[in-house]
């Protein structure tokens, strides 16, 4: 069984799921669950909608649950956990809809989450998988022992960044925990090498032809490499690259070199060619672009830094200001362009709707982050930056229900969740809602004393 998108479900069921997004941006989430149980039930591999169900369910349900103990040991599952469990290993596929029904009544139970995790594996459904855990990881972080299986199952299936930083959510609950530091320390050193699109096997019949090179190749793998280091490696790869200007491993590696060393254009380049050599690999155009987008960054910030330097020259000022439409207008072409080339990519209208926004075209923005608040993953940002575009177009109520709804996924105080939490404060008090600007900054006070202003703004409440 393989997993799904939106586009791959069958018409009556995307239909269902369509309608069941309605319920959700009507805020009519007891509903949306109804009709997202069905949806998974009938599209067991479509994980985004599963995604969506454990958010509805969680606001139905009221957030993560706290466990229960007796004489300060956790209490099992219960029976009816354990006969699910017997199902999960019988048949899997069947058991997912029981599953779906517990997890209803409590989203974030580690237990039941770890039985789909089980459940999605045996199914070979991966992305399931990681996001049954991801939940507790979410509302339990304290479950250190699934958050360790969560950790080796990123390891396993070659995501080192998504493994070290479960590693690192491991130590901030037990400093001390040996194997979650060793885990830490080795899940960063292999993501280094899948950064740059490399695996050990690719890496052995690529470039691996004798001693010196496989020397060179170990060197360039460690961490913290410095500028010299790298630039030392640049330069052997370079020669290779003047020997075979069609090996794309070469080539791929000598764009990752460029963009460490952040030569953005010569990056850009190489990433460039290494997408024509690839027959068309997104990835690849991807980073090409990010790249394009680093140049125009680093001549911006140099020009800022001109100007910084010489207030007084008016020609300076007049350059930078000039170059800072430019940029907002160019940001807005390439978005575009990227659309264009794939329209049902979320994250990409989401940049084209930032893009917009800082382009002051607000009614522009609006329809481009909509359709980006499709994709759970990015969803608090969408829902934040929605919120500013309506509250610039003078639409404060509206832009409040979207923080609002932004608020109902962020369970920990992070630094996404005060933003969130800021920005709502700051709409109600230009609403003249003083009471719930307050509330607002309150929250942020009692876990961050220091974030902006918000001790000024809390304590002169109280008349202090």
């Amino acid at each position: 069984m393989s997993e799904i998108t939106e586009a791959q479900l069958d018409p009556n069921i995307r239909a269902l799921y369509l309608k069941a997004v309605a319920a959700v941006q009507a805020n009519n989430h007891g509903y949306a669950v109804k009709l997202l149980q069905s949806v998974v039930k009938d599209a067991p591999g479509f994980v985004d909608g599963r995604k969506i169900l454990r958010k509805c369910a969680g606001v139905v349900a009221g957030g993560p649950k706290k466990k229960q103990t007796i004489f300060g040991m956790k209490t099992g599952g219960g029976l009816g956990t354990m006969k699910i469990a017997g199902a999960v290993k019988k048949d899997p596929l069947a058991a997912l809809p029981q599953l779906e029904a517990e997890l209803e009544k409590d989203p974030y139970n580690p237990e039941l989450n770890d039985l789909l995790f089980d459940a999605a594996l045996a199914l070979d459904l991966k992305e399931t998988a990681a996001f049954a855990l991801e939940t507790v990881r979410k509302g339990h972080p304290s479950e250190t022992k699934l958050l360790h299986k969560l950790a080796e199952f990123y390891s396993a299936n070659s995501r080192g960044l998504d493994a070290a930083a479960v590693y690192r959510d491991i130590l901030k609950h037990e400093p001390t925990d040996s194997a979650a530091i060793k885990g830490e320390k080795d899940a960063t050193a292999r993501a280094s090498m899948e950064k740059a699109n490399w695996s050990e096997e690719a890496d052995a019949k690529s470039l691996r032809k004798d001693n010196a090179e496989v020397e060179a190749l170990e060197k360039q793998s460690r961490s913290g490499l410095t500028r010299e280091q790298l630039e030392e490696r640049r330069d052997q790869v370079a020669q290779k690259y003047a020997e075979d200007q069609n090996n794309l491993a070469v080539v791929k590696e000598l764009a990752n070199l460029y963009e460490r060393l952040e030569d953005w254009a010569s990056a850009q380049s190489f990433y460039d060619w290494a997408f024509t050599l690839s027959n068309g690999d997104v990835a690849l155009r991807a980073k090409s672009d990010a790249m394009s987008d680093k140049v125009k960054e680093a001549e911006l910030t140099a020009l800022e830094e001109r100007a910084k330097s010489n207030p007084d020259d008016p020609e300076v000022v007049a350059m930078l200001e000039e170059r800072r439409k430019a940029r907002i207008q160019e940001a807005v072409e390439e978005a575009t362009r990227r659309v264009d080339q794939n329209p049902t990519d979320p994250v990409l209208r989401y940049e084209l709707g930032r893009a917009l926004f800082d382009a002051g075209d607000f009614s522009g923005a609006i329809p481009q982050l909509q359709q980006a608040k499709r994709n759970p993953h990015i969803q608090s940002k969408v829902l934040l930056l929605l919120g500013r575009t309506f509250k610039a177009k003078g639409m404060l109520d509206m832009g409040v229900k979207q923080l609002e709804s932004a608020l109902e996924d962020l369970v920990q105080m992070d630094n996404t969740k005060k933003e969130v939490l800021y920005e709502k404060g700051l709409m109600h008090v230009e609403m003249g809602d003083n009471p719930k600007a307050i509330e607002c900054f309150k929250e942020i006070y009692e876990v961050d004393y220091g974030y902006r202003d918000v001790a000024t703004r809390v304590e002169s409440s109280y008349g202090g």
